[in-house]
């Protein structure tokens, strides 16, 4: 086919360009008039003038990438927890305030449009909202990559909090359209599950496999302040057979569609309950679908520009985020050997060379592995090819190390007792260049403990990468107030150098600065009360101190020993009414696992505490408690803005590194946390009297564990928390089901309290009354508060994003000249 020059608009950004761009889009892409439009439409319209600007940046950077012929990042993870999409991308062109006036000449408002927009609900939490600052700072600083993952139909659930309890809704994130993404039929590739293999000769094939397409769906990903772009590549699960038509015209209507409904429910929802074998099956059948796409696509990419593998794993890097897609390792094995006949050993040296792995969590429990029996049957191919591997990786690791045969029992990639299981942590590390933990703790403990075998046989393959956020989204769009008022002292360049905000500790004793900072800070908190309002039908109080533990509900994560000091709080108060108590409204926020029961009861005693504490005349305005639902990224764009204190109290040594954490620090909440995770690297880098520590380290957790805990000792012997512990257990927050809540008791007090709730409650309480003693003082609060705004320049993802590029991927950014 001859190929030619296109001529195309070259669109400007002024308020007239943007506007007839937006009428534009509305007639001929949306088919309405301004009569007609709904705000969908016009959102669907200013999505598509703002997407038409960034096309042009993504072709330039496409082509200057086949051209300069780099080596690709491609980034993969079961989520991305994108967010919103549209003031992300005006921010990026800085047309924000061109926008908003274009749309107001059009009689539209440009905020109410954004607060209808969908989240993209491809993520559940840290993990997923990770993947999608750090495909931000990758654009951002020009680092060719990819990121890879599925297009999940239905997201993370729509949680609805009924009677107090979690009820899970299907959030169906496409029902108005996605006007971000480009469909690309024409790239598809075929998946194949179950079958057998044969062998021919010297060469294995699978045969007699089941299939279902993958077909690309691309969102554009836009640097900030920079023509550089990227793409996310999601994709989605077509049936390769349509329709049974025989069926069809017999008049079996259901199954004849049944193999298609079948087939693309590999790409129908995130995360599918895996209490099941069903769920267990359809998840592990999703993350070898999106792996296999991904890995059949970047060998096309490689081989537009390359006819043989020679230069392979000088072009490619292929980062797993978490275990979810270490089948890549073995399905990259399969295509290099069975398809494009690469020798066993040159095939296993580039991958060797090409993936790394970040493992994010240091719990044995939640490493993921699958049963030999289920990778036989949907796998087999890809269950001997780890067979292989393991077998070679045992025989060199006895030739080096000598024959220790129960070291041999705990690094196989296969656990032999019980239940046979492929462990996918120790593949990723056999097969992994490199392997980082994601905070200094975190990766200290990960060689220590849980991979300690590994870091003995391999110990320049470990090390160290801190998570980030990006501060585009997480203060310049989440805090218009506190980014505008930033802007005006220290100009707008920490938006790409977060490391500017240290200029702010010039300003911390500035009376002026000091008072603009804590208005900002009540704009914030004011906006978020406007917002709960409908939700809530409770007053609050701005000037209260706004108590925020906003995170997944897991054991873990201890929303348990917030909510004991809750209730301690308003026993106090009730007991002492007439004392001078700081105002605080104690707000939480997260979802459940759906089979969680433990994590659902915790919401449901949330709800009941929060139903008695509100209600009491007693208490009035000195204390509130509230579950705001559906927490996602939206969400967190409201509250963590407002947060006067941002809770952080995993048990020490659980807790990987965390990212709220980082956001709520950002935004001025001070911390109160364990020294776990990304704690320790924020209280260095605010100061220790900037933040509140408390509790057991991760040492003396393991101590305490081995000198024989013995929860109960501290029920008998705190009065407070003993009162707090029978109301819990008697139905004093549940009159109408007493026994509701008897599980918790059990849990804490008599079944182990594994995560320590009970041992670090009197250290948690002192550091609560510091946290009252200090808010008292505004102005001592407020310093503390812009040190922590100051002190977060390492807590960048472009910080983070630089370190992988430099010791991880061997990556250059694109010359863009």
């Amino acid at each position: 086919m001859t190929t030619v020059d296109l001529e195309f608009d070259q669109l400007n950004s002024t308020v007239d360009a943007l506007r007839r761009s937006i009428s534009n889009r509305m007639m001929y892409g949306v088919g309405k008039d301004a009569v007609t439009a709904h705000p969908h439409d016009w959102l669907h319209a200013a999505a598509l003038a703002v997407r038409d600007r960034l096309v042009a940046r993504w072709m330039k950077t496409t082509r200057l990438q086949y051209e300069q012929d780099v080596k690709r990042v491609y980034y993969l993870s079961m989520e991305f927890l994108i967010g919103r999409t549209f003031t992300n991308a005006l921010l990026a062109l800085g047309i924000h305030d061109q926008m908003r006036d274009a749309l107001a000449s059009l009689g539209v408002d440009m905020q109410a449009l954004t607060d209808i927009e969908p989240d993209a609900a491809l993520g559940n939490g840290g993990l997923g909202r990770l993947a999608a600052c750090f495909l931000d700072s990758m654009a951002t600083l020009g680092i060719p990559g990819f990121g890879y993952g599925i297009r999940y139909e239905y997201g993370m659930f729509r949680q609805e909090i009924i009677n107090g309890e979690q009820v899970e809704a299907p959030d169906y994130w496409l029902r108005a359209g996605n006007p971000w993404e480009f469909p690309r039929p024409e790239i598809k590739y075929m998946v194949h599950f179950g079958g057998r293999t044969v062998q021919r000769g010297e060469q294995v094939e699978w045969i007699d496999t089941e299939h279902v397409n993958a077909t690309a769906y691309d969102t554009v990903i836009p640097g900030y302040a920079t023509d550089a772009t990227n793409t996310l590549r999601l994709w989605s699960a077509r049936a390769t057979d349509e329709l049974d038509l025989g069926a069809f015209n017999r008049g079996d209507y259901r199954n004849a569609v049944d193999t298609k409904n079948m087939s693309e429910n590999v790409s129908r929802l995130l995360y599918p309950d895996d209490s099941t074998q069903a769920g267990r099956e359809l998840r592990l059948r999703q993350e070898y679908f999106f792996v296999s796409a991904t890995m059949q696509d970047l060998i096309r990419r490689y081989q537009r520009t390359h006819s043989t593998f020679g230069r392979f794993s000088e072009k490619v890097a292929v980062h797993l985020n978490d275990t979810h897609p270490v089948l890549a390792i073995p399905e990259l094995m399969r295509l290099l050997v069975d398809i494009h006949n690469l020798s066993w050993d040159k095939a296993w040296k580039h991958v060797t060379q090409i993936f790394s792995y970040t493992n994010h969590t240091l719990m044995p429990e939640a490493l993921e592995t699958w049963d030999v029996e289920m990778l036989a049957r949907l796998l087999p191919r890809h269950l001997e090819i780890i067979f292989e591997i393991n077998a070679q990786f045992l025989k060199h690791v006895s030739e080096q190390s000598g024959h220790d045969a129960e070291m041999i029992r705990r690094i196989s990639l296969v656990d032999e007792y019980g239940q046979r299981r492929v462990r996918m942590a120790h593949l990723a590390i056999v097969a992994s260049d490199k392997v980082n933990g994601v905070s200094k703790l975190h990766s200290q403990l990960m060689t220590r403990d849980i991979f300690a075998d590994f870091a003995q046989l391999y110990p320049d393959r470990f090390t160290n990468v801190t998570n980030g956020i990006t501060p585009r989204r997480w203060l310049a769009q989440a805090s218009p107030s506190m980014s505008s008022l930033i802007d005006q002292h220290i100009g707008s360049h920490w938006r790409s150098n977060l490391f500017e905000l240290e200029q702010l500790r010039n300003l911390r004793t500035d009376s002026g600065f000091i008072d603009a900072f804590r208005e900002a800070k009540r704009q914030s908190k004011l906006r978020l009360v406007h917002r709960l309002a409908h939700h809530t039908k409770l007053p609050f109080n701005p000037d209260a101190l706004f108590d925020m533990q906003v995170k997944r509900i897991h054991e873990y994560k201890r929303q348990l020993l917030n909510l004991l000091h809750v209730i301690v709080r308003y026993n106090q108060i009730r007991a002492n009414p007439e004392h001078d108590w700081v105002p605080r409204v104690v707000m939480f926020a997260g979802k459940a696992a759906s089979a969680y029961r433990m994590a659902k009861t915790i919401i449901k005693l949330i709800g009941d505490v929060g139903q008695k504490v509100n209600h009491d005349p007693l208490v009035g305005d000195r204390l509130k408690v509230v579950f705001v639902p559906n927490y996602g990224v939206s969400v967190a764009e409201l509250m963590i803005p407002a947060a006067d204190l941002s809770e952080q109290i995993s048990m020490a040594g659980t807790e990987a590194s965390g990212t709220g954490n980082m956001k709520l620090a950002l935004n001025g909440a001070l911390t109160i946390g364990t020294m776990d995770g990304a704690n320790i690297e924020i209280c260095d880098a605010v100061g220790r009297e900037n933040i509140f520590i408390f509790g057991h380290s991760a040492d003396e957790v393991d101590d305490l564990r081995a000198s024989g805990y013995r929860p109960r000792q501290v029920y008998e012997e705190n009065a407070e928390l003993r009162m707090a512990l029978d109301q819990i257990r008697t139905g004093f927050f549940s009159p109408d089901d007493p026994l509701r809540f008897s599980d918790i008791f059990h849990t804490l007090v008599d079944w182990g309290d594994h995560y320590m709730v009970l041992a670090d409650f009197a250290a948690f309480a002192k550091a609560q009354a510091e946290v009252d003693a200090r808010f008292v003082d505004k102005r001592a609060w407020t310093e503390s508060a812009i040190e922590n705004v100051a002190g977060m320049g390492q807590f960048s993802s472009d910080r983070t994003i630089g370190e992988y590029a430099r010791n991880i991927w061997h990556v250059s950014s694109l010359n863009l000249e």
